[in-house]
């Protein structure tokens, strides 16, 4: 099963995940030195929700930014 929200689209991105050394220089020190990258995956926050679609109760995956600007109609449970 993917993780998709079926409204919007959102869907898992990747990025790194930066390690520093140092002291910032506005604290006094030298500076923040990066000394390790490594990939990591930001993952949409996602709920399986009973939603009226076409008049039908389905359960669908969608993303809470979606549920909170109200763009699911909730079927009463």
């Amino acid at each position: 099963m993917s993780r998709v929200c079926e409204l919007c689209g959102k869907k898992t991105e990747v990025g790194n995940q930066i390690e520093r050394r140092g002291l910032a220089k506005w604290k006094g020190g030298v500076g923040r030195k990066i000394t390790g990258k490594t990939k990591r995956t930001f993952k949409p926050n996602l709920q399986m929700v009973k939603a009226k679609i076409d008049g039908s109760v389905k359960r669908i995956k969608v993303c809470t930014r979606c549920i909170s600007a109200g763009k699911v109609v909730k079927a009463p449970s």
